[in-house]
């Protein structure tokens, strides 16, 4: 007999007047398997990916046994911006993308030859959800004068309407040679993540009104406390988090820059703002520090810090296994869509790798205009 797979209700905030239902937001939570199961799945996906000429990318975010198995197969854990360059690079003929839909349906949009599989297509994210395109698409027709630059964690749709796609290694770079060629910004979604980088760089920006469940939930008030409870640790934060949280960081970063300053910074104990799934590589690669959840809720809330997505967490190594044997869970993403979408991706992915050869910022945006 199969275990019951229980269903949450995911409560995201979006946009006033929106057509999207937070009703319509759930999550599945896959059982935990037992140790015999759990080789055994392992064991077989080892010798699936080989099998199937596929490799792993998984996020930081996922369970440890898919960043582990990524890893010990040849494949990679990142954050999406690694994610994406790695899966257009990498010989593999099929991708197995561990992480939410928008990260799978970018490695389509790169390799519209390859097939990309994930565990579960029905894993999301708020960020996404609260982006419809159609809405996004008439905030954007508000605004004809302004450069739209969209967050990594967005539809293939929305990806399509921009100017530039960003992550949260590249957003503060890009929007700032933007800014310096005279550009205004419409940016989307995460309204936090725009915030940071406007208070940042001083460009002239509009924001949609998008945020991240699991960093929204983050709390200044309790992150103090926790502070004056730990006064030699240093605060590592996600920009996603409110400008309150980000305002105590010792460190504000993507997934990749809280793990290096996580190993540069002369210190013991580090609070971590941002999902608690990054704690399994911040303590595999820093066996002697210490890693503290920033907290999410007050002293009366039954959990002191929930910072999970749970649409991270429907990645399981038994879906995982059932796809790669079968072929299920398959990203499509259209043809047109694809071409269109992977314009403001190859810019990006363009832009990095100019900076990590030196170029000048300024001399790397085209002159474009509005989508």
């Amino acid at each position: 007999m199969s275990a019951v797979i229980p269903i949450i209700d995911v409560a995201y905030e979006q946009p006033s007047g929106s057509s999207c239902d937070t009703r319509h937001a759930w999550a599945r939570v896959p059982p935990e398997p037992q140790p015999a199961e759990r080789e055994e799945l392992k064991s077989r996906i080892r010798r699936l990916l080989k099998e199937r000429d596929a490799v792993m990318v998984s996020h930081y975010y996922v369970h440890p046994d898919l960043q582990d198995l990524a890893e010990e197969t040849g494949g990679i854990v990142s954050d999406s911006l690694e994610m994406a360059r790695f899966g257009r690079d990498h010989p593999a003929r099929t991708l197995v993308v561990s992480g939410v839909r928008f990260m799978g349906e970018t490695a389509k949009i790169l390799s519209p030859e390859k097939r990309v599989l994930m565990p579960d297509l029905d894993a999301t994210c708020s960020l996404d959800l609260g982006c419809p395109i159609d809405e996004f698409s008439a905030f954007c027709d508000q605004h004809p004068d302004r450069t739209v630059v969209v967050y990594a964690n967005t539809s293939a749709a929305v990806k399509a309407r921009a100017d530039w796609l960003v992550t949260s290694s590249c957003a503060l770079q890009i929007v700032g040679a933007l800014k310096e060629q005279g550009h205004k910004i419409l940016w989307a979604p995460d309204r936090h993540l725009g915030g940071y980088i406007q208070r940042e760089t001083g460009a002239d920006m509009v924001f949609w009104n998008g945020s991240c469940i699991v960093h929204d939930e983050f709390k200044g008030f309790e992150l103090e406390q926790l502070k004056k409870a730990h006064p030699g640790a240093k605060v590592l934060v996600h920009p996603e988090s409110p400008a309150d949280v980000v305002a105590l960081a010792d460190a504000v970063g993507s997934t990749s820059a809280i793990l290096k300053a996580a190993r540069e910074m002369d210190a013991r104990e580090f609070i971590v703002a941002t999902d608690n799934g990054m704690m399994h590589k911040l303590r595999t690669l820093n066996p002697g520090k210490v890693f503290i959840e920033a907290p999410t809720a007050g002293n009366s809330a039954t959990c002191k810090s929930c910072a999970h997505c749970p649409w991270m967490a429907m990645n399981g190594l038994a879906d995982l296994a059932r796809v790669l044997e079968t072929g299920a869970n398959e990203v499509h993403v259209d043809a047109t869509l694809i071409e269109r979408a992977r314009l403001p991706i190859d810019r990006m992915l363009a832009f990095t790798a100019a900076l990590k050869n030196g170029q000048a910022a300024g001399a790397l945006v085209p002159n474009i205009g509005a989508a």
